[in-house]
């Protein structure tokens, strides 16, 4: 379980604790999102990617931050309200979380870090950069923030992984 992100608890947007564990089983894209950005409108790509294969196991987890430019002044469930009324979101998401630097989240220090992943170091550099998860939890890629979560490049990880 020390590779697996099953090992992380994260808050919802209602300050709930969700253990990780629950995705076992799944494959994940982890997405750090921001309602401000210009790559919002992946919000509806991440959308579309979640309900063409949500029914053979895939999760999208959406993780607000505020770390670039200050591009998520929501809180709370203010942030899950604009991603469901503009984009329609019905996949999962949490509270605002640091993704870099001091006071990043546990999850967010693993996803990124090699040495606690055992697979890919990639800090996130912008919002929306993605980490993909395997049924066991591990991680086993990472797409830059240009890379549409809709796309042919996702899609075919995602497949090979479900």
């Amino acid at each position: 379980m020390s590779n697996s992100i099953h090992q992380f608890q994260v808050e919802d947007t209602t300050g709930a604790i969700v253990d990780l564990k629950k995705y076992a089983g799944k494959v994940l894209l982890v997405v750090n999102t921001a309602s401000k950005c210009g790559f919002t409108p992946q919000l509806e790509d991440m959308e579309a990617v979640y309900a063409e294969y949500k029914d053979q196991g895939l999760e999208v987890l959406a993780f607000p931050s505020n770390d670039f430019a200050g591009q998520e002044p929501l809180e709370g469930e203010a942030i899950a309200q604009f991603c469901v009324m503009k984009y329609e979101a019905s996949y999962p998401i949490f509270n605002k979380i640091k993704v870099k630097g001091s006071g990043v989240h546990p999850l967010y220090d693993f996803l990124s870090d090699k040495s606690k992943n055992g697979s890919v170091s990639s800090k996130p550099k912008w919002n929306f950069h993605k980490y993909l998860v395997d049924k066991e939890g591990r991680v086993v890629d990472y797409f830059l923030s240009i890379t549409n979560p809709n796309g042919k490049k996702i899609k075919r990880a995602i497949e090979k992984l479900l």
